[in-house]
């Protein structure tokens, strides 16, 4: 009996169940040099690969995959692996229909249906339908990586992490999108883009009905609603969502900022920072308000622009009264009242309310200018003066007169004002 299973959702459900490393070819004897061979070919123990098991005569007969030249050490587990090349599935599920090529995977399967995981971890108490699910686990718990690159020496828990690793170093990308060509190192990554095509986010929240394209970022968001934060840092005992989040967190405490900027040598803790920071130098500003055109080079810097057309400013200073759209502006400003220049620099001694102004101030001993004018080839020591020297080149001129509604860039600005203020009688 060979069939197909109409539900593809439920197949691809399956194949993420299964452990790639119990689906590795099995008992495989060696890889055929290409010339013709019976299917069946006495060797003596001289010339089996690997020393092999010998049966009672001192031979053993090797067999022949006529399609691919794999061989196999008995009938059965050749005929187990042509079931590859013809499609035969002879084994259904009775309760879904579906279908499988091998006894062992159908009972895999069928755990599913049942809910059934008989293993179960000792350390954590998490369960497995599976017994090499089990064991690729506790390795987490043992920090065994037994799974090593040849290449860079990276070690990998499972086999199959390091198999789809390897092809960093080959270059290869053998999955391939059929909508618009883009190739992928990973079959879990292609099935992922795929659902960019489709718009499918098959992924809920029972909490707030949000989808999600993938499981891993729906069970990331349910922990804002469990308000769970299981990734505690050693150091300073902060917790984090995201094992992603927590590593690079580790580096404020190491140091590590192996993110590096090749335009002006500046590195970060994470590959969104560098990217954000690029924008710098490429002017890239992706984030539009809606209500009045103006871009951005950060989201954040957009949100924060949005107040000036709400006019919310929920945090205010008890001192003045003076409101902030940020908390941190806020405790900034406090400096003010305080007189707290907690920011010293070594060289002059000079201090500073913010360590921002503290690392400009620092370039004037330096010489550092790390923002470079592609124009021109002028450089800078801040993005803000980058910023408003590009209006040069752009002949952007942001800045609105008030009464006359004619722009300026805001040196001209300030004074175009001030004739208008000294014509007036």
């Amino acid at each position: 009996m060979n069939c197909e299973h109409p539900n593809e959702h439920h197949q691809e459900e399956h194949l993420a169940m299964l452990s790639s490393e119990e689906m590795q070819c099995e008992s495989v004897v060696s890889e055929s040099s290409g010339s013709q061979r019976t299917p069946s070919l006495p060797l003596n123990s001289n010339n089996v690969p690997g020393g092999q098991k010998q049966n009672r005569m001192g031979k053993m007969k090797i067999h022949l995959c006529p399609d691919c030249g794999k061989t196999f050490t008995s009938p059965s587990l050749l005929q187990r692996h042509q079931r590859v090349h013809t499609g035969e599935k002879p084994y259904q599920c009775s309760d879904c229909e579906m279908c499988f090529n091998r006894m062992g995977a159908l009972k895999k399967h069928q755990l599913l249906h049942t809910g059934e995981k008989p293993y179960r971890c000792l350390d954590c108490g998490k369960s497995f339908r599976q017994s090499g699910a089990l064991k690729t686990h506790q390795r987490v718990h043992t920090g065994e990586k037994p799974y090593q690159c040849l290449d860079c020496g990276k070690s990998f828990r499972k086999c199959d992490t390091l198999s789809a690793h390897q092809r960093i170093h080959t270059g290869e990308k053998p999955f391939q999108c059929q909508e618009c060509e883009m190739s992928f190192n990973r079959h879990s990554t292609l099935k992922r883009h795929q659902l960019i095509h489709t718009g499918e986010k098959p992924f809920y929240c029972s909490d707030c009905g949000k989808r999600f394209r993938e499981n891993g970022a729906l069970k990331t968001h349910q922990l804002i609603h469990s308000g769970e934060k299981p990734f505690q840092c050693l150091v300073c005992g902060k917790s984090f969502r995201e094992s992603g989040a927590l590593k690079t967190h580790q580096r404020s405490h190491t140091g590590e900022k192996p993110y590096q900027c090749l335009v002006c040598g500046k590195s970060f803790t994470a590959p969104s920072l560098l990217q954000r920071h690029l924008r710098v130098h490429t002017g890239e500003k992706p984030f539009q308000c809606p209500d009045c055109g103006k871009s951005f080079n950060q989201q954040g810097h957009l949100q924060l622009h949005q107040h000036v057309h709400t006019g919310d400013k929920p945090y205010h200073c008890s001192e003045c009264w003076k409101g902030f759209v940020r908390q941190n502006d806020l405790q900034l400003h406090l400096r003010v009242h305080t007189g707290e220049r907690p920011h010293h620099c070594s060289e002059c001694g000079k201090s500073f309310i913010r360590r921002t102004d503290l690392q400009l101030h620092q370039r004037v001993h330096t010489g550092e200018k790390p923002y470079h004018c592609s124009e021109c080839g002028k450089s800078f020591t801040a993005p803000s003066i980058f910023q408003r020297h590009l209006r040069i080149h752009t002949g952007d001129k942001p800045h609105h007169c008030s009464e006359c509604g004619n722009s300026f860039q805001l040196s001209k600005l300030k004074t175009h004002k001030c004739i208008k203020k000294e014509a007036k009688p």
